[in-house]
């Protein structure tokens, strides 16, 4: 096996001869193979490994290779691959995915290009791209002078919201694709998911769900207004999913009920007497969790008796319309907050965590004294975050997914991820969240 310095060497001979471009797994849309598609169109060698027999349904033929061994195997195959491929570029959907990680690491030590798409931060419309990592491993600057410096970059930019999302493609896919893995499974046997839960299970409990969603909305909506109505104030945590990597990798608790417990210890003990917490519930919880009785549990431990209030049900525009403010771990939610003007606690560095748009003091300073965002630099940060590592389209709408697939195309060809200077190495999160304990 050759030294590292070998290996790069012969990855990097491979760049003479054009751009080489291996796709891992992508949404569960044909976005990749648009991708692909187009980028082949442009002169470059496209390939595609899939792992289970749901990926080979979306992109099967010429240039696909199937892995079908354990994941003890995978960092040996990738790194063969990479060379023997002279692979140039390297793009993936979640850069936490069990054979993603692996991956990254292998193609950064082989001075790979590295471009990680996800669902869109400015949702609708939107998707996100952005060069070796998302989130707290993210290269998107924090300095606010910076920000504004890339926003002053950028110019103009049209945020206004585009190709809605359609239900059915936003469930379908899923259900097929993962209905087809358990079916198939023995095609594709040492294929290990990064999903936490059963999938027939996890749909039948979801349709359950569906057809009690009117009554769960009209339930929340009578709770929320009797907080509203009492003239009371409130702060708002949106629960997030326990498989979400937002929880798994990029903070430091092992499940939801632990970051609960944190803020109900803090507002039992800081919060003035008058002020309510509402849970307002994930829209695509499915209910594996009764984060009711969960909530109801730690209330009576933490003597709040019925300062706290769970919503499962509706959205979250009518909890922020009089909300104090949003406390969240992570969460996107936390950014739509910032936009209806709100202040935001993030227990961990979000994205957006940055001096002047969250509240920087403690979470005990916070219910009494929250800091809201400054305007000006919310509107730097987003004109910047869309201009630099957001694009334009959905996998969610049938338009939008051939404009996103032709606008990343673009993206990848012109190496123009987190462009106007938005790319700060190391990633500037990444220290702060791992003095918090986040294993990465």
């Amino acid at each position: 096996m050759p030294g590292a310095a070998d290996l790069k060497a012969s990855t990097n001979t491979g760049n003479e001869a054009g751009r080489r471009v291996l796709f891992l797994q992508g949404p569960l849309s044909p976005l990749f193979r648009l991708v692909g598609d187009l980028l082949k169109t442009r002169g470059m060698t496209v390939f595609r490994i899939n792992f289970c027999a749901g990926d080979w349904l979306h992109w099967h033929g010429e240039g696909c290779a199937n892995f079908k061994e354990t994941s003890s195997e995978w960092p040996g195959y990738i790194e063969r691959f990479l060379v023997r491929n002279k692979i140039t570029d390297l793009v993936l959907h979640g850069d936490q995915r069990i054979y993603h990680r692996v991956a990254v690491k292998k193609a950064l030590e082989l001075d790979i290009h590295v471009a990680v798409t996800e669902l869109g931060a400015l949702r609708p419309g939107w998707m996100t791209l952005e060069r070796n990592g998302l989130s707290t491993l993210s290269h998107f600057p924090t300095d606010p002078d910076a920000i504004r410096d890339i926003a002053r970059r950028a110019g103009n930019v049209d945020l206004k919201p585009m190709y809605p999302s359609s239900f059915w493609l936003q469930t379908a896919p899923d259900v097929i694709y993962n209905l087809v893995n358990v079916f198939l499974s023995p095609l594709f046997p040492g294929y290990e998911r990064h999903t936490i839960y059963p999938p027939v299970e996890e749909y039948l409990r979801g349709a359950v769900r569906l057809l009690k969603e009117g009554q769960r909305t009209h339930l929340a909506e009578t709770s929320l207004r009797q907080v509203q109505d009492s003239g009371k104030p409130y702060f708002v945590l949106p629960i997030q999913l326990e498989g979400d990597f937002q929880l798994r990798r990029h903070s430091p608790y092992d499940s939801f009920v632990e970051v609960l417990q944190t803020v109900f210890s803090s507002f039992a003990s800081t919060a003035p007497a008058e002020t309510r917490l509402i849970l307002k519930s994930h829209p695509l919880d499915v209910g594996f969790e009764n984060w009711a009785q969960v909530s109801k549990e730690l209330a009576a431990k933490y003597d709040l008796g019925t300062r706290v209030h769970y919503l499962d049900g509706g959205g979250l525009a009518k909890p922020f319309e009089k909300a104090s403010g949003v406390v969240t771990l992570n969460s996107t939610a936390g950014l739509e907050a910032l936009q209806a003007c709100l202040p935001v606690k993030t227990l961990v560095p979000a994205h957006y965590d940055i001096d002047g748009l969250t509240h920087q003091g403690s979470l005990e300073t916070f219910w009494s004294e929250p800091e809201g965002p400054d305007p000006e630099l919310l509107t730097a940060y987003v004109i910047a975050l869309a201009a630099s590592t957001q694009v334009r389209g959905s996998i969610h709408n049938r338009e939008g997914v051939v404009v996103a697939a032709r606008n990343i195309a673009e993206r990848i060809e012109a190496h123009s991820i987190n462009a106007f200077g938005a790319f700060v190495d190391p990633p500037p999160r990444l220290a702060r969240a791992r003095a918090l304990g986040v294993p990465l």
